[in-house]
């Protein structure tokens, strides 16, 4: 390496130096690092590469201003848009036939079974609440037997002392909003009222007519979107016009899940199949959308496609083999009974794939701007010096987050991991319910996807910067490796 020359240095230049008709000293060497004038250019030596950054705010040169920016090497050559276009073009045609055909019609209506989430619910706020005793409104229940041993026999005790509350709940919403109706809540339960709070309230018009109406939630759409506000107003203000793109995309997101993937599968089409070409969509839009119409972005397409379709066969071998149903909990087991046709197992095999590329987005769109900003910063690296760079970047992240997946299903399923606790079972009966089986096929599918999408996206990455650069050196006119002159000394970002 040649000495380092901070941009001070290459200011003073020599009187009797003429300069190149253009204004431009780059070399235009295989490596396109820019060079001094005359006497001064380094031989053998491409100059520091922790200086690349500073090159913006070279100065000019007599009266020819000069930048020694370094843009990416930009994929731009036609023999590689091509062969991106020849994989991507019929894969994002097939993608839009596959919406065409299993577009639905809408979700199939249904009888209600007023079980669970499948009752009619209306709008409703507390307008009164009075503590009275709790033996007073609990009349008419069995009497205690005054042994506290059983569950069933701590409650009626409970039910018979202590202050109980006795709100009255006005209907806002539905034909007949401004109904009152009382509701008892014990001096015990996990959910008290207080006077105006929103609350949901479950109607069956088949019940008694005092018995209609009953509270069924407490109403939370505010700290909701007060949430999601602050959410949406702080991936705006740091990621600015990409944070934008990608709150458009997660609505894009949000919509092909609601109105192709679920009433695709409830009308009983494939759910593995609804999930690819779903999945491929929003990864289409979403990706194309935040990072633009580019090679770079179409490596982590392809990237993202190849490890998906890993998951998805890793997810059939072993949710088959592990003889998983995907029916363990009220709410499938409700859908089922619901909707008889729809496969349970493939349903849990879509949401594995899924939930997988989310995930997925983020690492194969992280390893692919790793290895263009390693070209930036080095052009003259070969594609195993770029994979072996990109592939370190890539463990960082792999260790990082396959700690996450794991923290993150323990939390979500902490009441249950402490149910089992409880009951003392051991690690490997509770392994081996398939609750909790399910959830650890889920994880490791994932997981060995992810661990996939490192390598096998930098070195695609990796291959499609070196060959390009490669098919660009030595003829004129091309946007490779040529660096990108821009005003102020900031640096052009291009895709």
């Amino acid at each position: 390496m040649g000495p380092r020359r901070s941009c001070d240095d290459r200011s003073v230049t020599s009187p009797q130096q003429t300069p190149e008709p253009h204004g431009h000293d780059q070399d235009h060497s295989p490596h396109g690092h820019g060079s001094a004038h005359g006497s001064h250019r380094s031989h053998g030596s491409h100059g520091s590469q922790g200086s690349h950054g500073s090159h913006g705010h070279g100065p000019a040169h007599g009266s020819h201003g000069h930048s020694h920016s370094h843009g990416p090497a930009l994929p731009v050559s036609r023999h590689l848009r091509r062969v991106i276009a020849a994989i991507l073009i019929p894969f994002a045609t097939a993608v839009v036939v596959g919406l065409v055909v299993l577009w639905p019609g809408g979700t199939p209506p249904h009888e209600r079974t007023g079980v669970g989430f499948d009752r009619q619910t209306e709008q409703g706020k507390v307008v009164a609440v009075q503590h009275v005793d709790c033996a007073s409104v609990n009349a008419g229940q069995v009497p205690p037997t005054g042994d506290t041993s059983t569950p069933s026999g701590r409650e009626a005790v409970n039910a018979q002392q202590g202050e109980c509350a006795k709100a009255t709940i006005e209907v806002t919403s539905g034909p007949e909003k401004g109904r009152t109706f009382t509701e008892i809540v014990q001096p015990d339960a996990p959910r008290q009222l207080h006077e105006g709070q929103g609350v949901v309230v479950a109607y069956a018009p088949d019940a008694p007519r005092d018995l209609q109406y009953s509270v069924t939630d407490v109403n939370r759409k505010l700290p909701l979107a007060v949430l999601a506000g602050i959410f949406a107003v702080a991936v705006v203000v740091v990621g600015r016009m990409k944070g934008v793109m990608a709150l458009i995309a997660l609505v894009v997101s949000f919509l092909i899940l609601t109105f192709f993937i679920l009433p695709a599968i409830l009308e009983g089409s494939n759910p593995l199949v609804v999930a690819v070409v779903g999945s491929s969509a929003i990864m289409l839009i979403a990706l194309y959308m935040c990072h633009g119409l580019s090679a770079r972005t179409s490596v982590a397409v392809l990237g993202t496609l190849i490890s998906l379709l890993l998951t998805g066969l890793l997810g059939s071998v072993f949710i088959g083999w592990a003889s998983l149903s995907g029916n363990t909990d009220d709410n499938t087991g409700l859908i089922h009974g619901l909707y008889p046709d729809i496969d349970m197992s493939g349903l849990l095999l879509a949401g594995v794939i899924i939930g997988s590329l989310g995930v997925l987005d983020d690492v194969t769109v992280t390893q692919t701007s790793a290895v263009w900003e390693l070209n930036q910063a080095d052009p003259g690296m070969g594609p195993r010096a770029l994979y072996r760079a990109g592939i370190r970047i890539g463990r960082d992240h792999i260790a990082s987050v396959v700690n996450t997946l794991m923290l993150a299903y323990a939390g979500a399923a902490l009441p249950l991991l402490l149910l089992f606790s409880i009951a003392q079972s051991s690690m490997g009966t509770v392994a081996n319910s398939e609750l909790v089986a399910e959830e650890i096929v889920r994880t490791l599918v994932g997981s060995i996807g992810l661990v996939a999408a490192v390598p096998l996206t930098t070195v695609l990455a990796a291959l499609v910067v070196s060959a390009d650069r490669k098919g660009a050196e030595g003829r004129p006119g091309t946007d490779i490796g040529k660096p990108a002159a821009v005003r102020g000394g900031r640096r052009r970002r291009a895709k």
